[in-house]
């Protein structure tokens, strides 16, 4: 038998990968499938069954494809819910046979209420490993305030609930020596404060996870809830795309791999309407860009912040990106439902930038030596802190201000279009998003400082307040 956790760093993301006698079953798979019919190919094995632990939020799931592609079995843990797609409804402790193992659906309502986790038992019958979804994470559990607007009267008290109920009834009495392994780790928005780690043994979370200590309901329910912030706008629209089906990624890749001239694509620019995503990395894109353009670099958590910054899953984009990496901008795009790439220039930004008639902007990035001479002659220079609040709380720069990124709209009105910024995350990658939206936006006063809050605190120029453990990472 074989087990592979399949992890995607930009979305924090695992998707897994069973095999057994020649069958396999892909657990919570990407929208882009074509890796892992290939990883079963080589292998001689055929792809029956595809599990999906819960109708993602934070991705668009391949279960469509996949299953189209291959003629697998997509199925789900109980649910009423019609879905656009035929898909196997299973029943709680339903068994499926994979090769000479077997696969049990435990369910486990409480981050959603279709949320299911599967339990493998291996060829010789012993139970092995367990696949919780978003169900329980390493160090943490899947947060319950995602579904309560699916069904009318569902809270996200009811959620925690319920989610209390399964851990204890359904996860905890299982055997300490399984293996778990969650759909998610650190990063993403789907718990508030889970580990770096993607796996780990039952027995160790029940002795470090805290929602797995003792405590009441009550206690429990007040626990899960506290430091939850308001989930990324994208989560309900990648909710129904899972639940009601999506174009094939085929289809959304020949219509977004399409190269445009500068002339091409300032025409589609102007005619559609379509935003201009530049992608490339932060301060590259700072010497240079394409006036109103905005920038999420491909080498970050790009998927993340497009859903964070684009409300509209529908907008259409035009793609600025490093030569030869245009199809995975539009890939990585299409993961969190973005389908409606028109194309990407050619050339890329020395293409723009070298032909006739055609403006460039640019943002003035400084290093954290020259933003303290600027302290030293101004004590009054505004520093605005763009990282999360639950970061800026557990320490910063005295004096700067929390304009958080995930909430831009409501950050942007702290700032003032007549006076200086100077703009900071923790490391660079976030300021430059925010300082390319407002600037599109009219505000030409921001500075980036390059490296961050990581470069400011060893500089160890700038007064920091006192270090305090975050509770949430959300």
């Amino acid at each position: 038998m074989k087990i592979e956790q399949i992890y995607t760093g930009c979305l924090a993301q695992g998707a897994y990968y069973i095999e057994s006698d020649g069958e396999a079953a892909i657990i919570d798979p990407l929208r882009e499938v074509q890796p892992y019919i290939e990883k079963a190919d080589r292998r001689n094995a055929k792809i029956k069954y595809v599990f999906e632990t819960h109708f993602h939020a934070d991705f668009v799931s391949g279960h469509q494809d996949l299953a189209a592609k291959t003629g697998a079995d997509i199925v789900f843990g109980p649910t009423e819910m019609k879905m656009g797609f035929d898909a196997v409804i299973a029943k709680d402790n339903q068994e499926f046979q994979l090769g000479k193992a077997k696969i049990k659906v435990i369910h486990t309502p409480g981050h959603t209420m279709e949320s299911s986790c599967y339990l493998l038992f291996n060829e010789e019958g012993k139970a092995e490993a367990i696949f919780t979804g978003d169900t329980l994470f390493i160090g943490d559990v899947g947060r319950p305030d995602l579904a309560q607007k699916v069904i009318p009267d569902l809270t996200q008290e009811k959620l925690a609930g319920h989610l209390y109920d399964s851990l204890r009834n359904k996860i905890m009495p299982l055997s300490d020596d399984l293996i778990v392994y969650p759909a998610h780790g650190a990063g993403s928005a789907c718990g508030k404060n889970m580990s770096k780690e993607t796996s780990d043994t039952l027995g160790n979370q029940k002795k470090t996870n805290y929602a797995l200590q003792p405590m009441s309901k009550e206690a429990f329910i007040k626990e899960v809830l506290t430091g939850l912030t308001p989930p990324p706008a994208y989560f309900p629209q990648n909710v129904m795309m899972n639940i009601q089906g999506y174009d094939s990624i085929d289809v959304v890749l020949e219509r977004g791999i399409h190269p445009l001239t500068p002339a091409e694509f300032e025409a589609a620019a102007n005619e559609t309407g379509a935003l201009i995503l530049d992608t490339r990395d932060p301060q590259v894109f700072a010497k240079g860009f394409i006036p109103n353009s905005i920038n999420i670099g491909i080498d970050g958590s790009f998927a993340v912040w497009v859903g964070a910054m684009i409300p509209d899953l529908k907008q259409e984009i035009l793609v600025v990106a490093e030569e030869g990496r245009e199809e995975e901008v539009v890939t990585r795009l299409a993961r969190v439902g973005y389908d409606y790439c028109l194309g990407y220039l050619k050339g890329g930004f020395d293409a723009w930038k070298n032909s006739p008639d055609h403006e460039v902007d640019s943002i003035t990035s400084i290093t954290v030596d020259e933003l303290a001479k600027i302290k030293e002659g101004d004590a009054e220079a505004h520093i605005l802190d763009v990282r999360k609040n639950s970061e800026f709380l557990s320490e910063h720069v005295l004096g700067a201000e929390n304009a958080p990124l995930d909430y831009i709209n409501e950050s942007m009105l702290k700032v003032d279009k007549n006076k200086t910024y100077y703009v900071h995350c923790a490391g660079g990658y976030r300021s430059m998003i925010f300082n390319s939206v407002l600037r599109a936006r009219g505000y030409d006063n921001l500075i980036d400082i390059a490296g961050g809050f990581q470069a400011i605190k060893a500089s160890e120029k700038f007064k920091i307040s006192d270090y305090v453990c975050p509770t949430t990472l959300l």
